[in-house]
């Protein structure tokens, strides 16, 4: 039986991402590596991360990649759109990585980033779902069928999600809300621990429900 191991919240910990990819036993041509996003912002190495992301999609048979708010973010600064929103929410760390630099006197810019990168980013799913999980950034608005959801609600919902009880009816695997440790509830499984702010790297296999940190 197919393996599938979920990795938090990266938000460019490559050091972490590597320390924790040495950790897992994963069969390259039959298991699942899924990405919950936010793979960029706040850390030191954002445009690093991707590049060791897209090369593990050239290496491995099955990498899902999903789409985080911070990615979100990035893709509508590239386009012109919402800058204080990407800046003020440590986009400034991702733009540096990529060797991009606003002076003071320049509030708009054209970004370039590479055709791999662009594409990266475009391809990003909004979920992904197996049949006894979901995988989402941050959750699910509760009483709504999965394909009703809003991006908003998978990209940026809390507490609402969190603090539910209900059957979802299947197991929402998520990050985006960083936790002192992963949150193992019959209903929900938290993989976000606050890797960038000094906590670690989690992945959690399935369906053993084993943990690895970094």
């Amino acid at each position: 039986m197919s393996k599938i191991f979920a990795i938090g919240d990266i938000h460019g910990c490559l050091e972490k991402l590597e320390e924790l990819l040495g950790q897992i036993d994963i069969d390259r041509e039959r298991d699942v590596l899924v990405f919950i996003g936010d793979y960029i912002d706040r850390g030191k190495s954002s445009k690093e991360v991707v590049d060791y992301v897209i090369n593990l999609q050239g290496q491995y048979h099955n990498v899902v990649c999903l789409l985080g708010n911070h990615e979100q973010m990035f893709i509508q600064y590239l386009g012109g759109l919402d800058e204080g929103l990407y800046l003020g929410n440590g986009g400034i760390s991702t733009l540096s990585s990529y060797e991009i630099f606003l002076s003071d006197n320049v509030k708009k810019r054209k970004v370039k980033i590479s055709e791999a990168h662009r594409r990266f980013y475009e391809s990003l799913l909004p979920y992904y779902e197996t049949d006894k999980y979901i995988f989402v950034h941050a959750g699910i608005r509760p009483g709504l069928p999965l394909k009703e959801q809003t991006l908003d609600d998978l990209l940026w919902i809390r507490y609402e999600f969190i603090e539910n009880e209900k059957d979802f009816g299947k197991t929402v695997v998520f990050g985006h809300t960083p936790l002192m440790s992963p949150l193992i509830e019959k209903n929900k499984i938290g993989i976000d621990t606050g890797a960038v702010y000094g906590g670690k790297l989690t992945c959690v296999e399935l369906p053993i429900l084993k943990i690895y940190q970094a």
